[in-house]
C-alpha cells in the first residue's frame, strides 16, 4: 500500500504555506512509502509486543525497568537520527523499532502497573496524538511526511510516531479484550480494517496524509496480534515459538531488508534522488 503523502492545505492557508523556522537540511529524513515500508513496519510493530514481553519476563528489571532501559536507547538513537542530514535506513528504523518498544511500554505501563483501564489509555492516547497533530499542523501548515526536512517537523513526526505506537497499543487490547477474538482473528479484523482505508483512499478519493496515518495506526495491533499468535503458547490461543525465537526471526528480517534498501536506495523520496543526481 502505497501513498502519495502530500501537502494538505486548508482552504484559509491556500498559497499561504508558512516555511518553518530552524534550518533546513535539503534532504527528507524519513523513507518513501512503499510496500517495502509497510512490510518493515509491521515487522517493527511485531518485534516491539515480542520484545516488550520478553525483556519483562527474562531481563528482571520489571515492567518500569525495562522502560527506563528502552526509554534511554530510545533517546541516543534519536539524538543520532536528528543529527544525520538526510535519511540513512539503518538510524531511521532502529529508531522505528525501539519507539514501537517504548510505546507498548507506556500503555502497558499505565494499564498494568498503574491500573488505568483500557478505555481510558485508549481515550487519552488519542487526544493526546490530536494535539500533536493540530499543533504540528498549525506550526507547519502540512502534515506531510515528504517534507520532514526541519528539525521542527522532525521533533513533531517522531512525537506522532510514538503516540501512534500507545494508541495502537491500548485500542488494540481494548478490541482483544472485549471482543475476545483471539490472536489470529485480531489479525484479521486489523487487515481487513487497513485494507478499508486504502479501499477509501485509492477508489473513495480519502486524503492522503489521513489515510497514511490511519493505517500507520491500525499497523500497531495488526503486528501485536501476528506476534502474540506466533510468541504465545498453543494453549492460550498461539502457535507456541515463544518471545525468543518469533523476535529473533522478525529482527533477522528486518535487517535484511533494510541492509537491501541501504543498498539500492529504494525508499529514498523520489523528488530528493532527482535532487541529487541532478547536482
Amino acid at each position: 500500500m502505497t501513498y502519495e503523502a502530500s501537502e494538505t492545505p486548508v482552504p484559509s492557508a491556500v498559497g499561504t504555506q508558512t516555511v518553518p523556522s530552524g534550518r533546513r537540511t535539503h534532504w527528507n529524513k524519513v523513507p518513501e512509502v512503499t510496500v517495502y515500508f509497510w512490510v518493515i513496519k509491521v515487522l517493527c510493530t511485531t518485534v516491539g509486543e515480542t520484545a516488550a514481553d520478553l525483556l519483562d519476563e527474562k531481563a528482571g528489571l520489571g515492567l518500569t525497568g525495562v522502560s527506563v532501559l528502552m526509554s534511554a536507547l530510545l533517546a541516543v538513537v534519536l539524538v543520532v537520527q536528528f543529527r544525520t542530514s538526510a535519511y540513512r535506513a539503518g538510524v531511521y528504523w532502529t529508531a522505528v523499532a525501539l519507539i514501537s518498544v517504548v510505546g507498548t511500554l507506556i500503555s502497558d505501563n499505565l494499564t498494568d502497573n498503574m491500573g488505568v483501564p483500557l478505555e481510558t489509555t485508549t481515550t487519552m492516547f488519542a487526544i493526546v496524538l490530536a494535539v500533536v497533530f493540530v499543533v504540528w499542523y498549525r506550526r507547519e501548515r502540512t502534515l506531510s511526511i515528504h517534507s520532514i526536512d526541519t528539525p521542527s517537523r522532525e521533533s513533531f513526526y517522531w512525537l506522532a510516531v510514538l503516540f501512534t505506537f500507545a494508541l495502537g497499543t491500548a485500542a488494540g487490547d481494548l478490541v482483544s479484550e472485549r471482543m475476545d477474538l483471539g490472536y489470529w482473528l485480531s489479525a484479521v479484523l486489523f487487515g481487513l480494517a487497513i485494507a478499508a482505508v486504502a479501499l477509501a483512499h485509492f477508489k473513495l478519493g480519502l486524503d492522503a496524509v489521513w489515510s497514511f496515518w490511519i493505517a500507520y495506526i491500525l499497523t500497531r495491533p495488526l503486528g501485536a496480534s501476528i506476534g502474540d499468535y506466533l510468541s504465545q503458547p498453543t494453549g492460550d490461543g498461539g502457535v507456541g515459538m515463544g518471545t525468543v525465537v518469533t523476535s529473533a526471526l522478525f529482527l533477522t528480517v528486518i535487517l535484511g531488508l533494510v541492509v537491501y534498501l541501504s543498498v539500492t536506495r529504494k525508499d529514498v523520496t523520489q523528488a530528493r534522488q532527482s535532487a541529487r543526481h541532478a547536482a
